[in-house]
């Protein structure tokens, strides 16, 4: 054995621990999609008929307010080039998938009821999602909010979360794209407690272990930074051991919790950036996915009214795409034709620049640019996103880049599904 064989030897014992600790806890990308936006209900609102309901509400909204893409195009000031490939995506998504992820509220859209309500509403709304999902008719991502671990409201939480978990498994409808959103969670202790939770919730109800996953909603100044000086939301991930699929952000709760005025609680106020931004740091690589927050300005009432709510909205979508932020919140269907309308024009605006970089990245050309791996991965990202989404078809990227689905996914670093 040679000197040089021995330091790496020597190097290898003396870094496995930081070996095996890097690849525990940065297992990187899921292999799986992440939703633009995920739809909260109140459940006593949510019925069999909810998503198609939103998708025609969503309907009669872009045909009161933007009749034609010309007409959308003037009132959310689009680029005219690309208003008409837009605006036809965006009604054919509001007919095939009008929400890709849907969440059941317990929390503060439901507010505080009798027990014996929210038994109800409870089981009612299990059985209703449970429905859709044998009918192939659900999103495919769906699921509820409970009330949050606080010692006021722990006992209904974990309440609610059994009879809702007991209906659905009964039925046979618990899928992989169920997920349950942990609320207003305030220490790293309230997660070991989830995990907790949902290992007897699993036992409880014959389920495989493990198989019940949750998002923690950073809405609380404390999972940013804790008493300690540190930031609790990366020993979140970590407690939550693979269980943990995302972190979602509470615009209002967090920055009233500041004590920002309400007149200016916003996802783009400063406040918020830098909690998204220690979001952002504290998951990535992990495979936990970040969503921003809502907007609580709703496009309802006049034309004028609505034009500037989705000129608002859309500017807010563009602005979280543009920080690498790909997921929302929408609360109302008005807000879907604004939301597909900004993600749609993010993906398609980037979608030729991108295309390009990557076909010359594989060998099939110039583009103007070096780029490394890792800028690869990204561009490659971007268009996936875009194709998952429905912004971008197949055909354009067999055309464009000269790439398959699994071509593509292989060039985004996403491990490939089978």
């Amino acid at each position: 054995m040679s000197e040089l064989d021995a330091l790496v030897d020597e190097l290898d014992r003396r870094l496995a621990d930081a070996d095996a600790a890097l690849a525990a806890y940065y297992p990187g990308d899921r292999g799986v999609r992440q939703p633009v936006h995920t739809v909260y209900v109140p459940a006593d609102q949510y019925d069999a008929g909810t998503v198609r309901g939103w998708a025609e509400e969503a309907k009669a909204a872009l045909g009161r307010h933007g009749g034609s893409a010309a007409e959308l195009a003037d009132a959310l000031e689009l680029p005219a080039g690309l208003a008409v490939e837009v605006y036809e995506r965006v009604r054919a998504k509001l007919d095939r998938e009008p929400i890709e992820d849907l969440r059941i509220d317990f929390e503060d859209g439901y507010g505080t009821r009798p027990d014996e309500q929210e038994d109800a509403a409870a089981v009612d709304a299990a059985r209703s999602l449970a429905e859709t999902v044998k009918a192939g008719a659900a999103p495919p991502y769906h699921g509820l909010r409970i009330k949050s671990l606080e010692a006021p409201t722990r006992r209904r939480g974990v309440r609610t979360l059994d009879l809702f978990v007991r209906e659905l498994a009964g039925a046979g409808a618990l899928t992989d794209g169920f997920v349950i959103t942990l609320a207003k969670v305030t220490s790293v202790e309230q997660v070991e407690a989830m995990m907790l939770v949902l290992s007897a919730t699993e036992q409880a109800h014959a389920l495989p272990a493990g198989s019940l996953k949750f998002e923690i909603q950073i809405e609380t100044p404390q999972a940013i930074l804790g008493a300690d000086g540190t930031a609790l939301v990366a020993r979140m991930i970590r407690a939550g051991a693979g269980r943990v699929t995302g972190l979602h952000y509470g615009t209002y709760d967090y920055s009233a919790s500041l004590g920002v005025a309400a007149a200016y609680q916003s996802m783009d106020h400063p406040v918020a950036d830098h909690a998204k931004d220690v979001m952002q740091l504290a998951a990535a690589g992990t495979g936990v996915f970040v969503s921003d927050g809502s907007t609580n300005v709703l496009p309802i009432g006049e034309r004028e009214a609505v034009h500037a709510a989705w000129r608002l909205h859309l500017r807010l979508v563009r602005r979280s795409l543009a920080r690498g932020i790909y997921q929302g919140w929408d609360m109302h269907p008005a807000q879907l034709p604004s939301r597909f309308v900004a993600t749609y024009l993010f993906y398609r605006e980037g979608l030729e620049s991108a295309a390009a970089r990557l076909r010359a990245y594989v060998g099939e050309g110039e583009s103007g640019y070096l780029d490394e791996p890792a800028t690869a991965a990204a561009l490659a990202g971007y268009v996936l996103r875009g194709l998952e989404c429905g912004a971008v078809e197949m055909s354009e990227v067999d055309k464009l880049i000269g790439v398959d689905a699994a071509g593509l996914t292989k060039l985004a670093r996403r491990p490939l599904r089978s």
